[in-house]
């Protein structure tokens, strides 16, 4: 199986229920089934039939079959493919595949050749694969370029594998370079990708002991840890940040009581990992674990990861100075990020500056559509009206995007069944358009109700604003009764549903969440008892039934947080226990709260859902509500009187990344 191809349905947020596949889906519908169980004969079938009949997706079944066959296919079977879908994005598909597998079997003419046609450039093992074939065919590659590539490849491949073997084997990297990796493979939780780091270095007794550490660290560090020579010490700084990930004050207890002699560049590294794990922990204890590794090793570099936990942890503990110095040695881009743009001048004004401050929101708060520029503009006084709408679509550009075989295949796609595919295809049709050709295409989406390429698409545009795609109001008289009857606010439920399901009817998570609100069925169950509501499963793509079951339990939640909307929100993502817990230790402000949630899954959900329920009131004519009013003033403990949050169930059983 291509493995760009498997991940597909990772990459998206939800899938939909098969939906019965049209005489134009049939036969892709047909063939994505006779791949996934490899029978290489129905897709041979397939073909043959898509062929002759000139078929609208025929090049999809093509794909299929030779994605299934790729390890036997030849490069003018390839070349011909490629010919007949010239410019569409299954040719760029399996080139992306075809490229895998020529990397694999180290046809570097080949791999070259058919790369200059490659599109889309998003998979880092071509990217790797790539350099080494150019560096194996005599043309100049830095070491700073591959080390880059290896760097940026999270997950363990061939490719960047083969191009660390070959630079290090040829001197061009050092043995400094692979422990480098293998440390920030072990920050970002990839042990495949640390095994490989240490793989290049070509030292079997040391992937050995690797192996050991990485079963059992606490038994290694007792037994076989040492802390120099310098391979050792790498080792053994790998097992103390294995046992930092389940217990950073047991790591911090073993670095002072037994490893000491450690060299103090590992040292300080293994302290910015405990600092880490207790700021995700929101322990206080993170701040002094931070600025031991300053103290440490000055010059020793973060990742902008640790970096933005060091600023998290300074922002709880009411140091702006500390948050000021760790956002400023983030890299030039991660500064660039709303988050820190808006945090380094809130440090800045709590440090006496307010001018500075001033300065730093005014251009963020020229983007009121986003998070941090809508508090920015608040916090300005500055207003934020809606966006005028751009110029209606002329019938030339309404045009354009009805004839675009491109996305016209996407909805084909999408509307038989075959979601992913077809959120593929539409994406890499999008390439290169314009404000207006973007609109077009977002406007086809909202005229077949396929709202969430209508609501993605149209945030892809820069100049011209169309609201009414980007938030748009279906289900509109349904949502208002269901929301006024179970006494919850309309805009807010929208700005739910909105960053939950895109409003697709059939939408289903990973893990089962059901319909428009995404609900448990187990939690619909508990929440219909609770209620007074008949309850069945197949009630859950009922649409009235859904958002009446979402709306009942989303109001449980806001009752268990006495209304606030941050916590509850927080809570339909991760669980009620999880914020309930989030909350102890100080009484912070809401915005700080927030920036501290340990999932990213889920801080990044607070931001939209209240966002959008700040939008939303707006195109609903609700009485005006700030972001910062969403927010609340403040979150702190719980009080005597509110009611544990444990015993509500989970609106979705998902475990959301950190």
């Amino acid at each position: 199986m291509g493995r760009a191809m498997a991940a597909w349905g990772l990459a998206l947020a939800f899938t939909t229920q098969a939906a019965p596949a049209t005489p134009d889906t049939a036969l892709a519908v047909q063939a994505k089934e006779a791949w996934t169980q490899r029978n290489r004969k129905r897709l041979a079938e397939l073909t043959e039939t898509a062929r002759s009949q000139n078929h609208p997706l025929a090049g999809w079944v093509e794909y299929f079959d030779l994605n299934a066959r790729l390890a036997e296919v030849r490069q003018p079977e390839m070349d011909a493919f490629y010919a007949r879908y010239a410019g569409s994005y299954v040719e760029d598909r399996l080139r992306n595949d075809w490229l895998l597998e020529l990397g694999r079997r180290r046809d570097w003419a080949g791999f070259r050749r058919d790369h200059v046609a490659y599109q889309m450039r998003d998979d880092r093992e071509v990217a790797c694969y790539a350099l080494l074939a150019d560096h194996l065919a005599g043309s100049p590659v830095t070491p700073d370029a591959a080390r880059a590539a290896w760097l940026a490849q999270k997950d363990g491949d061939d490719g960047c594998l083969q191009l660390a073997t070959t630079f290090f084997e040829a001197g061009l990297f050092k043995p400094d370079t692979a422990w480098a990796k293998a440390r920030l493979a072990m920050e970002q939780g990839r042990p495949r990708a640390v095994r490989q780091a240490v793989m290049v270095l070509g030292a079997k007794p040391l992937e050995q002991k690797l192996a050991e550490l990485q079963d059992n660290a606490g038994r290694y560090l007792t037994r076989k840890a040492r802390s120099s020579p310098r391979a050792e010490a790498e080792l053994t700084t790998l097992a103390l940040a294995r046992v930092a990930a389940n217990d950073p004050a047991q790591a911090a207890d073993l670095l002072d009581a037994k490893w000491k002699p450690l060299p103090q560049d590992l040292a300080a590294w293994l302290w910015v990992q405990i600092g880490r794990q207790y700021a995700q922990r929101l322990q206080d204890t993170a701040l002094p674990a931070f600025e031991r590794a300053a103290r440490l090793a000055p010059e020793l570099s973060w990742s902008d990861d640790s970096l933005a936990w060091a600023a998290r942890a300074a922002l709880r503990a009411r140091q702006p100075a500390a948050a000021l110095a760790a956002i400023e040695r983030m890299s030039v881009a991660e500064q660039r990020e709303p988050a820190w743009v808006y945090w380094k001048a809130r440090a800045t004004r709590l440090q006496g500056d307010a001018g500075a401050a001033r300065s730093q929101l005014a251009p963020l708060a020229a983007t009121p559509l986003n998070y941090f520029g809508r508090l920015a503009a608040e916090e300005l006084g500055q207003p934020t009206p809606l966006p005028p709408a751009p110029a209606p679509l002329t019938a030339e550009e309404r045009r354009a995007a009805r004839s675009h075989p491109g996305l016209q295949r996407a909805l084909l796609l999408i509307g038989g069944g075959l979601r992913p595919e077809g959120v593929r295809e539409w994406n890499f049709s999008l390439r290169g358009m314009n404000d207006r050709a973007l609109l077009a295409a977002a406007q086809e989406a909202c005229d077949r109700e396929v709202w969430d390429r209508c609501i993605n698409t149209s945030e892809r545009t820069k100049a011209e604003i169309d609201i009414a795609q980007r938030y748009p109001l279906p289900h509109r008289a349904e949502l208002m009764r269901e929301a006024q009857a179970s006494g919850i606010d309309p805009a807010y439920v929208y700005g739910l549903i909105r960053q939950e399901s895109r409003f697709v009817l059939d939408a289903r998570s990973h893990v089962g969440a059901a319909g428009l609100m995404q609900v448990m069925p187990a939690t619909a169950k508990w929440t219909a008892k609770k209620v007074g509501l008949a309850y069945s499963p197949d009630l859950m793509h009922d649409r009235d039934f859904n958002l009446r079951i979402g709306t009942s339990y989303l109001k449980l939640v806001l009752d268990r947080f006495d209304g606030a909307q941050a916590l509850a929100a927080a809570a339909y993502n991760a669980g009620p226990g999880r914020p309930a817990r989030w909350r102890e230790g100080p009484l912070l402000d809401a915005a700080i709260w927030a920036e501290n949630i340990p999932f990213n899954e889920t801080r990044d959900y607070v931001r939209k859902v209240l966002l959008g329920g700040t939008v939303y009131a707006q195109l609903l004519g609700l009485p005006a509500t700030s972001l910062r009013d969403r927010l609340g003033p403040s979150i702190g403990p719980a009080g005597a009187r509110e009611p544990d949050a444990a015993d509500l169930p989970p609106a979705a059983a998902l475990e959301p990344k950190s």
